[in-house]
């Protein structure tokens, strides 16, 4: 098992490092950048799933903090894959609850799965575009409470957030 968890946590680094490079290419004009991203994070969140039946999800005490993270990253990019974003959301939830994964992330991913899935995000951490050269998130189920829920899963507010990306 062990040189399997080696493995395994050096293909998971791996697919982070090659979804790093491609990323670029998501929003790209050129249609066959953004075919070339589909397919990589296609190709990832098959793998993923894979990961999933055989160690459920690959939590830092499996395959240490870079990896745990590069599984977080696969699943937040498997946006056409709203099966894998479900199971990996699921499998994330019972980490946190037993310690084994961070509230930070999974608010993210369910942030993710929430707007894939045409439904209010609860964080705000999906951008939706920018504005006035600020990011405007997607809408949230209680907006009124957004930064208080962002606090507990360990996000900054979002006024923050906005400061780091805005062009003005």
């Amino acid at each position: 098992m062990a040189h399997g968890v080696a493995a395994l946590t050096a293909e998971l680094t791996d697919m982070a490092a090659a979804d790093h490079r491609l990323a670029v290419r998501a929003n790209s004009d050129d249609p066959a950048e953004q075919l070339a991203w589909r397919r990589l994070t296609a190709r990832h969140g098959d793998r993923l799933n894979e990961i999933m039946d055989e160690y459920g999800w690959p939590t830092a005490e499996l395959v240490g903090e870079e990896a745990a993270r590069a599984a977080w990253l696969i699943a937040q990019h498997a946006d056409r894959q709203l099966d894998v974003q479900r199971r990996a959301l699921r499998l994330m939830q019972q980490a946190v609850s037993a310690g084994s994964a961070g509230p930070r992330e999974l608010a993210f991913l369910r942030d993710r799965t929430l707007v894939n899935e045409g439904r209010k995000q609860v964080y705000g951490t999906q951008i939706a575009g920018v504005k006035d050269g600020a990011p405007v998130p997607w809408p949230c189920e209680e907006p009124e409470r957004m930064d208080e829920l962002r606090a507990e899963a360990g996000i900054e507010p979002f006024d923050e957030c906005v400061a780091k990306f805005s062009t003005a």
